[in-house]
């Protein structure tokens, strides 16, 4: 009786051998394209991590990109104006307040700020809700800056809604 089990030939040795030869060759290759990959993504991302961390780590915020105001919900005769003189020029309050009650702004009081310069710009801050009001007051006495209110009480606005800081 024969024996149905055949010896492997020294073809297939040959092949077997030149299987495990070229497996091995594509895993090198395959290692050598991942690692010159790491390398060139890595460097641009690098980069990119480091000026995320420096901009954490100096803290410097970012400048949210302005939205228009919308339109004033508000007319002029609605709106309660704080005018105070910001410049120490005689009279600069109590004159833009006169400007604005012809233009039909409501003013509900007309005094002094804490700090007056001759370098203070004409300003119009305002309480929350009210920046289309503001943006509309600043076209109105030719100010670019316009700002949410800070450092004032609520009480100390007399009711006012957007606060005028006539400067230079």
């Amino acid at each position: 009786m024969e024996s149905s089990y055949a010896a492997p030939s020294i073809n297939a040795a040959r092949w077997r051998t030149a299987t495990i030869i070229a497996c091995a060759l594509a895993a090198l290759e395959l290692a050598v394209l991942v690692a010159i990959g790491v390398t060139v993504l890595g460097k641009s991302v690098a980069h990119k991590v480091q000026a995320a961390a420096i901009a954490k780590v100096a803290a410097v915020p970012k400048i949210p990109k302005q939205t228009p105001p919308g339109a004033a919900k508000l007319s002029r005769r609605q709106t309660d104006v704080l005018v105070l003189n910001g410049s120490g020029a005689a009279g600069a309050a109590g004159t833009a307040a006169d400007r604005l009650r012809r233009r039909g702004y409501q003013i509900t009081s007309v005094g002094n700020a804490q700090v007056q310069s001759s370098t203070t710009r004409t300003l119009v801050m305002y309480r929350r809700g009210y920046r289309a009001e503001a943006a509309r007051l600043a076209r109105d006495v030719h100010s670019r800056i316009s700002t949410p209110l800070d450092g004032m009480r609520r009480g100390a606005l007399m009711g006012a809604r957007v606060v005028l800081v006539v400067g230079r």
